[in-house]
């Protein structure tokens, strides 16, 4: 039994709070225990410079993440007064947009470009997952909103994704890592997948110990049957 009482193989609860920024519909509170992100994505109809040298009608995914100053138990300085994104942020944030991408028809969505900020209010442990999975629903709320309109033709999201944390603490496989499970793994991995429980990444690292191959599977198996969870709370939210 964790501190927390949840099994092994538990998630912790799991909320969603779907128009969560007044101005933008196309916005969600996550909140994943205690760990809440808001992640809202607006649209532009226009694409990056680099984009715009290639002939194809294609569109573009793409996302911020940032941490409030107390969001942790000691304050987090902004980054913005640094002067300067942490490499922590920077590979937050591509993952995010690979993830996204991966599972968006970029030419369905034409020369237009989905900003996602996901914003992290409560950190306790799998921030960046929490990210990748309030981020989808924010996409296909704003995706639903643009269909609506018709300023797009067709759907270009081809499926779900979601992702979450798995470790090993004092020698057991764990899912959704709070942050002192996190803080104590001898291992900690962060998977993304689709709804159809294909793999888009995996990040993983033995922090204080190696694994092996059949940890390895075991975690990947865990990891699976979470994000089947999680994808069922998805499409709650978004009453599908």
């Amino acid at each position: 039994m964790r501190s927390d009482g949840r099994k092994a193989d538990e998630l912790r609860e799991i909320k969603i709070t779907k128009g969560f920024i007044r101005h933008n519909p196309a916005s969600v509170l996550i909140e994943s225990g205690n760990t809440r992100v808001i992640c809202s994505a607006t649209t532009e109809d226009d694409v990056p410079r680099w984009m715009k040298e290639q002939s194809a009608n294609c569109g573009w995914v793409t996302a911020e993440y940032s941490m409030l100053p107390a969001s942790t138990p000691s304050r987090t300085q902004r980054e913005s007064s640094r002067g300067k994104i942490g490499g922590r942020t920077h590979e937050i944030q591509r993952l995010i947009g690979r993830a996204l991408r991966a599972v968006t028809d970029l030419e369905k969505l034409g020369r237009k470009t989905v900003w996602i900020d996901c914003d992290v209010i409560e950190a306790d442990g799998g921030t960046r997952t929490a990210a990748v999975t309030g981020a989808f629903i924010a996409l296909k709320l704003a995706v639903t909103g643009m269909l609506e309109k018709k300023t797009l033709k067709a759907d270009p999201i081809r499926d779900y994704i979601a992702a979450v944390s798995v470790g090993i603490v004092e020698s057991e496989i764990l899912a959704d890592l709070s942050y002192q499970e996190d803080f104590s793994a001898e291992v900690d991995m962060n998977v993304v997948m689709t709804g159809k429980g294909k793999f888009v990444e995996v990040q993983g690292s033995g922090e204080e110990s190696v694994f092996s191959k059949k940890q390895l599977d075991e975690m990947l198996s865990l990891a699976s049957r979470a994000i089947e969870k999680i994808i069922i709370e998805q499409k709650k939210a978004l009453e599908i």
